[in-house]
């Protein structure tokens, strides 16, 4: 009797083993990642990106996808743990110590640049220097060039919690960004008669622009392209010293420096879903295309992943060229 039990135990297990070796297999799709895990980084062009990404690999290679929202210290994080699959927007020279690092460690692999023709700094709205005859308004600062002008002119733009003193919008305080303008603030002797002013997101600091503007009021204060605030209204950036990396590494006292903004992947990707790796090395845009989406999301009232597949049918021949020809045709088909 007690053969018996013994030999339908073996069986049963072998059975069981057998199932579940099948069941794996099922659940693996041969792929070794099911879902990928983008970045957001807290800006609309990433979301831009990330939705023409997902659209892609959905529709595509038959993934799913995810995305995790955090600053930008924390989802490069993320990429560096594993935590994330893939970042469509990696400023590179904004966090140029993390990402050296990260780099020469293997924790992440940068695969393509998304684009490298973007500016950054701080702005004024041009009347603000040359007036609007159109809208009735005197130039508030004819003689204001440079960043380190702005000392002079606190009255120009006041603090309204602080009469006296002048604001300056910086970046919200989790971007890397932050750090670079809090060091400009010193250099430049800012603190003598402006306030250094982080916003709690990228949004209250485009609301505050957005009323300035439309009232023809000043504001100064950080922004960059491709967004659509740089591609809607009439902005200047104020001037620095020519880029030099020793000086900007000592002081950030110079324009900021040539920023290659980078697709990534976390170090595992490439094995995990070498097909989308592949993809992935052939993204490209330009800050003029990403703006065309933001601009289209702006007028038309839609969120990024509704402006990314409108993005995708005035492009068509770009993204495709990115994909093999039967994946294209896949996406093709969701998109109508």
């Amino acid at each position: 009797m007690k053969k018996v039990i013994i030999f339908l135990a073996a069986t049963l297990l072998v059975v069981l083993a057998a199932c579940g070796s099948e069941t794996g297999s099922n659940n693996d799709s041969d792929k070794g990642i099911d879902t990928i895990t983008l970045a957001d980084a807290g800006w609309d062009s990433i979301r831009v990106h990330n939705s023409i990404a997902q659209t892609i690999l959905e529709e595509g290679y038959g993934y799913d996808t995810e995305v995790t929202s955090g600053s930008t210290a924390a989802t490069v994080q993320g990429l560096r743990d594993g935590d994330i699959n893939v970042y469509m927007e990696i400023w590179t020279d904004n966090i140029k110590e993390v990402y050296e690092e990260a780099t020469e460690a293997g924790d992440f692999e940068t695969v393509s640049v998304n684009f490298n023709d973007n500016v950054q700094g701080l702005y004024v709205p041009t009347y603000v220097i040359e007036g609007d005859e159109e809208r009735g308004i005197e130039p508030y600062a004819p003689e204001l060039r440079t960043v380190e002008d702005l000392k002079k002119y606190p009255e120009v733009f006041e603090d309204p919690e602080d009469p006296g003193r002048g604001r300056v919008i910086n970046a919200p305080s989790g971007w890397a960004v932050n750090e670079a303008i809090t060091e400009k603030f010193e250099v430049y002797g800012l603190e003598e008669t402006m306030n250094n002013f982080m916003p709690g997101s990228d949004a209250a600091a485009v609301a505050d622009l957005v009323d300035s503007y439309e009232a023809g009021e000043p504001w100064v204060g950080y922004y960059w392209s491709p967004t659509l605030i740089t591609a809607k209204y009439d902005l200047t950036l104020l001037e620095e010293p020519e880029y030099d990396e020793a000086t900007w590494n000592e002081t950030k006292a110079t324009e900021f420096p040539p920023n290659d903004v980078v697709v990534a992947v976390h170090k595992d990707f490439p094995e995990q879903a070498p097909e989308v790796y592949e993809f992935l090395q052939n993204y490209e845009t330009s800050s003029e295309l990403t703006g065309e989406a933001l601009v289209y999301m702006d007028e038309n009232g839609v969120e990024p992943d509704e402006a990314a597949k409108w993005w995708m049918t005035q492009h068509e021949d770009l993204w495709t060229s990115w994909v093999p020809e039967d994946i294209a045709e896949k996406v093709k088909d969701a998109l109508q």
